[in-house]
């Protein structure tokens, strides 16, 4: 017959608490429904409030506190907790391998361990040869050491001390020696075992791994802190570094930590390489890092970087590079440390996907639309793979946020891992008396008083002679999706409009083979080609002029739309002056675009610049083919939408990489958005598909970290097939 006291129900209860707890925060496989755990747990803490003397600081209700602490304590650490060196590419990477076999060689052939910080002695000068020959024996040995790598989580390191298997002490990194003891607040991290699952536990034992914050928790908070007017936290490790020193552990509990054990130290003989090490703590109850692989050699560890180089960014968390470990830890040992961090041991890091740097100024430039957008020009930093010194910061509102002085200290990073931009401003390290910055009154190409428009974030330049405009309008023109020249680029483009060669977009098809030679950098070949691909120009189809216009809010896909439902500039401009109603029928099409469609047509010198195109040969409307094609669109969609009736694609989100047997860039991104599709430039776990080619990227290694779909041309054409 079981035992009906207190003391043996209460015992019970943490047994199936803590074994639920494990398979839930663990193992990722729940045992007991959620209403089943919380009545014994409730049940639990009305046996320890009928009896105190029940209570042990293993019980699962001691995971969150009570009243705040008065502050930390300072604790020794038993083991050092020491950082690690890092490695930021091959070429440094494959040099701690060489010191690595050099000092375990040179300690082998010494016979002696070294002593931290030095390098062994070499062999005593009358034994040269037997030295010689250790050396040789050593390195033989030690040429393919097995590694372990395990990814490098973004959070805070922990040192967690046992006693007979029941957590007694956690403590924070601090310098190494010393760190913070904040065992209260542990205790509510539900992946950190409050008793280890070992029937015979050591007496004592020191377990590190690192507390962060999951990407989807950290979201979480952030949309709760703005939603009580709180300021959002920058990045989950700064988060979780602060949470881990809040005074109340009920808070600590309320963000749900996570912990993933990494190394363990044992008061006598345990695992001897790294990779057991990792099999027993598992084994002890703690979670570790499923992405990891032990590897037989440097070349196998640098594969396992590059693999995760992608893969990483569809991670539950953050991580910024691979910790390598040598295995054997009794090479470790021999391997020993410096004065700052183990020599058998490195972070291979990824490159900075954000980085401190300092604001040289504030400048200015202006797009093809008059939008005045502000530029930070800093000092260049190492970001993702490339060198950075410029970003924008979008519009005034953007420059008010950042609170921008002259001097100021920001931090850097790239939006999508593409485009740089200034994440925050450290206003901690600004200058003393430092100035604020902010846009300028005047348009700083042509004087021109700026302008913003009421409801717009925009400011603006509004002068169309504007230099600035027109070089963007040119720019806009040429570009892959509207008329596609090859051989006219922006230093081209500044010297026509700085000549007054070019004064319109028309111009640009006046130009003759002559005039283009005697410019800078021009020979006759490249004038004679540029002239012939203007030519070519000519023919492109309405849409493609019509977005090359670069009427405000008409993008690619709008004026693909906009073209079936009116197949002539005269058909557009008269629907959006006398019928705006009809323009604003056409599927996905507002009243903003209308707006700006009727503003557009109605202005003077844009009826002059149609007339012109139309008399040098452009195509302002479409053929009798296209024609035909959107009446019977329109007329089977049962509405003006400029999108089929059937379309296959419609909703989905597709990237183009590489090159592709028969298809162009832009023929796949017409075809996909004929089809109802839409073509971006990065791949995220938004997109539908990515469609790869030759010599496919980066965004190919990324869609299969994700799990994206990945289509070749013939698997794109079938799924466009009707």
């Amino acid at each position: 017959m079981a035992d009906p006291s207190p003391q043996a129900r209460a015992a019970e209860l943490r047994r199936l608490l803590q074994r639920a707890a494990h398979a839930y925060y663990v193992l990722d496989a729940p045992e007991l429904e959620d209403a089943v755990y919380d009545r014994l747990y409730r049940e639990l803490l009305a046996i320890e409030a009928a009896h105190p003397e029940l209570v042990r600081p293993d019980s699962p209700t001691q995971r969150v506190g009570g009243e705040p602490a008065e502050g930390f304590a300072t604790v020794e650490h038993r083991i050092g907790l020491l950082s690690l060196d890092n490695a930021f590419d091959a070429a440094e990477f494959a040099a701690w391998h060489q010191r690595l076999l050099k000092v375990l060689v040179k300690t082998a052939a010494a016979g002696a361990d070294p002593v931290a910080g030095q390098e062994p002695e070499a062999a005593p000068g009358g034994e040269a040869d037997v030295g010689r020959d250790a050396a040789a024996e050593a390195s033989a040995q030690t040429e393919d050491l097995a590694l372990v790598c395990e990814l490098k989580i973004d959070g805070n390191a922990l040192a967690l001390s046992y006693e007979r298997g029941v957590l007694v002490r956690a403590a924070t990194r601090g310098d190494g020696r010393s760190g913070e003891e904040i065992t209260a607040n542990v205790r509510t991290i539900q992946s950190v075992p409050l008793r280890l699952r070992l029937e015979d536990p050591p007496e004592w034992l020191e377990v590190r791994g690192e507390a962060f914050i999951p990407e989807a928790t950290f979201a979480a908070i952030n949309a709760e802190r703005l939603g009580r007017g709180e300021p959002a936290f920058a990045n989950p490790r700064n988060a979780c570094a602060g949470t881990l020193r809040q005074l109340d552990p009920k808070v600590v509990a309320a963000r749900h930590l996570d912990f993933l054990a990494y190394t363990l130290h044992l008061p006598e003989a345990g695992p001897r390489s790294q990779w057991e090490a990792l099999a027993w703590l598992r084994t002890a109850g703690f979670r570790v890092n499923p992405d990891c692989a032990r590897c037989p050699d440097l070349a196998a560890a640098q594969a396992f970087f590059t693999a995760w180089e992608q893969k990483r960014h569809g991670l539950p968390y953050a991580t910024d590079g691979v910790v390598v470990k040598l295995d054997d830890l009794a090479l470790q040992e021999q391997a020993g440390f410096t004065q700052k961090a183990p020599r058998w041991a490195i972070a291979l890091k990824y490159a900075a996907e954000e980085a401190p740097t300092r604001l040289l100024r504030l400048g200015v430039q202006v797009g093809r639309t008059g939008a005045v957008t502000p530029v930070a020009e800093f000092e260049a930093v190492p970001l993702a793979g490339t060198s950075v010194s410029r970003a924008t910061l979008h519009n005034a509102d953007r420059l008010t946020e950042l609170d921008l002085h002259a001097g100021d200290t920001i931090v850097v990073g790239k939006a999508g891992e593409i485009i740089p931009e200034v994440v925050r401003v450290l206003s901690e390290l600004r200058p003393a008396g430092a100035e604020r910055l902010g846009l300028p009154h005047t348009c700083p190409e042509c004087s021109s008083e700026l302008v913003r428009e009421e409801g717009e974030a925009a400011t603006r330049c509004v002068n169309s002679s504007c230099p600035a405009i027109l070089r963007g309008s040119l720019r806009h023109w040429v570009s892959k999706g509207a008329l596609d020249v090859d051989g006219l680029g922006s230093k081209l483009i500044e010297q026509l409009v700085d000549r007054g060669l070019v004064r319109s977009i028309a111009d640009l098809h006046r130009l003759d083979a002559s005039l283009l030679a005697s410019l800078e950098r021009m020979g006759e070949k490249s004038a004679a080609n540029l002239v012939g691909a203007l030519q070519n120009s000519r023919p492109r189809p309405w849409h493609r002029v019509l977005y090359g216009l670069g009427i405000h809010h008409v993008g690619a896909v709008n004026a693909r739309a906009l073209a079936r439902a009116f197949p002539s500039a005269a058909e557009l401009a008269e629907a959006a002056r006398d019928d705006p109603e009809t323009v604003t029928a056409v599927f996905g099409i507002g009243e903003e675009i209308a707006q700006s469609l009727a503003q557009w047509f109605a202005t003077p010198a844009n009826q002059a610049l149609l007339a012109d195109l139309t008399a040098l040969g452009l195509t302002l409307q479409a053929s009798a083919a296209e024609r035909q094609e959107a009446a019977a669109v329109n007329a089977g969609a049962g509405r003006v939408d400029g999108a089929g009736q059937d379309q296959p694609l419609a909703g989905k989100t597709l990237v183009l990489t590489g090159t592709l047997p028969s298809l162009s860039r832009s023929e796949a991104q017409d075809r996909i958005e004929a089809a109802g599709g839409k073509v971006t430039a990065s791949v995220s776990r938004r997109t539908s598909y990515v469609v790869a080619g030759a010599e496919a990227g980066s965004k190919l290694a990324k869609a299969e970290g994700l799990g994206v779909p990945v289509l070749d041309e013939a698997a794109l054409l079938e799924l466009l097939a009707p």
